[in-house]
């Protein structure tokens, strides 16, 4: 082989392989979108003010003696909430990345459910959900990946990494079912965090 023939050779494999790498780049740049990280989306939804509940009134005072004649007492009637109401609440754990915040189910007069995240502090990613999960928050690098193995319900694409958020529940949810907040991301199958709710 020729010098000429050498020299042309090493500029084709050259080539070749810096065209190798732009497309690598390429494909890399748009599975991970690296850019993310530098890029805050800050949300403001109005989350409603929720009104306290009353614990069931019962009636006081000793059992009446065995003589006397049993009294039939009315029930008592406890008005539904005048507002939005909080059923369960919980704070978010760190998983694949730090996150912190609240998560809030709030039951509306007609019914609706709303899942509430607030003062969320996490990082933006490719393909991040907010589900609902029926798998338990483990804590550390061995929650990572917990919510994949049981049964969820996907409420859409997270609004934004920092912030007040809310999603609707679909009525037919069992919220006894599904503890668990998770903002899973769909892309590369990890938490970013997750909040139990108690």
């Amino acid at each position: 082989m020729t010098r000429t023939n050498m020299l042309t050779r090493g500029r084709w494999l050259w080539g070749g392989g810096a065209a190798v790498a732009v497309i690598a780049l390429a494909v890399g740049a748009v599975l991970f979108q690296p850019w993310l990280l530098f890029v805050d989306v800050t949300v403001a939804d109005a989350i409603p003010t929720t009104v306290a509940t009353s614990p069931s009134a019962s009636p006081a005072g000793p059992a009446p003696a065995a003589t006397v004649e049993p009294v039939e007492v009315p029930a008592i009637e406890v008005p539904a909430p005048a507002g939005p109401v909080d059923l369960l609440a919980g704070s978010f754990v760190s998983h694949e990345h730090g996150t912190t915040g609240s998560a809030r189910v709030i039951q509306h007069p007609d019914g609706r459910h709303q899942l509430a995240i607030e003062g969320l502090e996490t990082s933006n990613g490719p393909d991040v959900h907010v589900w609902l999960s029926a798998g338990p928050v483990v804590e550390g690098a061995d929650g990572w990946y917990t919510a994949a193995g049981f049964d969820h319900v996907d409420l859409g694409p997270i609004k934004g990494n920092l912030g007040d958020q809310l999603y609707d529940i679909p009525a037919e949810v069992d919220l006894a079912a599904f503890r668990t907040v998770d903002l899973w991301c769909e892309r590369f199958a990890v938490s970013f965090g997750a909040a139990a709710l108690a």
